[in-house]
């Protein structure tokens, strides 16, 4: 029987095998046994907030009393649109005038994880029809002891500026004296750990891997373009949601740059019908590529910051088999941030976060590496005996593929790419997701149609009707009080 996953929408877990969350299994309707729901009204208990996610930051916390303020409920929901969402439709209905949302108002049915700052509840809305979400809930004296309120106001703030189908969509925050929540998606289809020990080898087919990796690409694409990078890609982080579509989840490790940080999204010109693939110089590749295109917004979006130089050779207009060889392309990276934190679940850090040189945007694209290596392959790369081994062999062990799986070209190439350890080297370190998504990997792939592709497994209706639970879950893992 497989490892129990979490389906919900703010994910908080570890790295197996200290996975500790709990989750309705994905071949029967999610929820818990016949036994009464609890109401969290009168308080919750100390939650749990074991991890084994490095977690070493540079930077200095908030003052208590600024933590409190900083996660009350903003004035109005997030931007979704009216009608469409059930769960924002129950969450206006139960908001004061003034937006805020009681702990009162929710009946947390089951905790699906735990993580660093809080533990992860599957909550009813009440009165609303059995409408469920995922509730991140945060003990705020818990944060102020151990110095986490920056993390947790960070990932309000993060959450509040998402818009995009593949990003959670944060509802609201509920709160009492002791606690606060955040409110998001609840995503019934588990996350691509379980579902990955759930396939034939424990491992996925490249169709598979090419559709959950095009996804995660844009999503990467479009935080990066907010000045966002988010440090914690892993399969425990990427949820699968009712219809087949992933949800990345969890940004309390994610780092926001300041607003004069923001990359300068561009519109790239490109004089090649296709950008090159990974190469044993990928810095070579990468002069090429800007060296071939020219930006056709002087200014760019963002004032002062330059675009690539404009090629002044004469190039033909058109190419016979791709098209119009002077076609458009979006580049919104990398970012001009640099830091010193250490964060990040072990296997999947990137060498520059482990060796302390600081790092900016291209540490996710490492993490894309390992993920894609992970769902291919049913292990990550540099995994050694114990931590200290994995760290070194990240920094100092060469790339191998195991031959007992044969993978295609185009998909060891991609991953040779993006696991280049020098960070300027790295196969997206000059045009960010656009050099990606152009890599022959993705060929086929329409990404201005993404979110209309058929997912390779859809999870089971979900019904919050039904309370029974399969061996995936546990149903021992009751929310508890003080």
């Amino acid at each position: 029987m497989p490892p129990p996953s979490p389906a919900h929408g703010l994910s908080a877990s570890p790295k197996p095998p200290s996975k500790n969350h709990q989750s309705p299994s994905s071949d029967s309707p999610l929820l818990p046994p016949p036994a009464m729901p609890i109401d969290l009204a009168d308080d919750l208990q100390s939650l749990s907030f074991g991890s084994q996610t490095v977690s070493t930051t540079s930077g200095s916390s908030s003052s208590s009393s600024s933590t409190c303020e900083s996660l009350k409920p903003s004035p109005s929901p997030s931007p979704i649109a009216s009608g469409a969402d059930p769960c924002l439709e129950a969450i206006r209905r139960i908001a004061n005038p003034d937006g805020s949302i009681a702990i009162s108002d929710l009946r947390f049915i089951q905790r699906l994880g735990s993580g660093d700052i809080g533990s992860v509840y599957l909550a009813e809305v009440k009165g609303n029809g059995g409408v469920v979400l995922a509730a991140k809930v945060m003990d705020k004296k818990e944060l102020i002891g151990r110095n986490k309120s920056a993390r947790a106001k960070t990932e309000k703030e993060i959450l509040e500026m998402l818009d995009h189908p593949f990003l959670p969509k944060l509802y609201g925050c509920a709160e009492n004296d002791r606690v606060t929540s955040l409110l998001t998606e609840f995503c019934p289809g588990g996350d691509l750990h379980v579902l990955r020990q759930r396939q034939p080898g424990k491992r996925f087919d490249e169709h598979a891997v090419r559709f959950y990796a095009a996804e995660v690409v844009v999503a990467l694409e479009y935080i990066h373009m907010l000045g966002i990078i988010y440090r914690d890609l892993k399969p425990e982080n990427v949820l699968v949601r009712a219809d087949g579509h992933i949800m990345l989840t969890d940004f309390d490790l994610s780092l926001k740059a300041d607003l004069g940080c923001s990359p300068a999204a561009q519109l790239i010109r490109s004089h090649q019908p296709s950008l090159p693939s990974s190469s044993p110089h990928p810095k070579d590749r990468a002069a090429t590529t800007a060296a071939n295109t020219n930006c056709i917004l002087p200014n760019c979006i963002v004032p002062g910051v330059s675009c690539f130089q404009p090629n002044r050779s004469r190039v033909k207009k058109t190419n016979r088999r791709g098209g119009p060889a002077g076609g458009l392309f979006f580049v919104a990276e990398p970012i001009d941030l640099r830091s010193m934190s250490f964060v990040g679940t072990h296997e999947y850090l990137a060498p520059e976060i482990v060796s302390g040189e600081g790092h900016g945007s291209s540490v996710d694209w490492w993490t894309l590496g390992v993920l894609i290596f992970e769902l291919l392959y049913g292990a990550t790369p540099f995994k050694g005996s114990d931590n200290e081994l994995t760290l070194a062999n990240i920094v100092a062990r060469a790339l191998e593929f195991p031959k007992e799986t044969i993978l295609s070209a185009p998909a060891r190439d991609l991953i040779a790419g993006l696991l280049v350890k020098d960070p300027a080297n790295r196969l997206g370190s000059t045009l960010g997701a656009t050099a990606i998504k152009r890599h022959p990997f993705f060929s086929g792939v329409n990404w201005a149609l993404l979110r209309g592709a058929a997912p390779p497994h859809v999870p089971p209706p979900f019904s919050a009707s039904c309370r029974d639970l399969s061996d995936d879950s546990s149903p021992g893992t009751p929310v508890e009080y003080f």
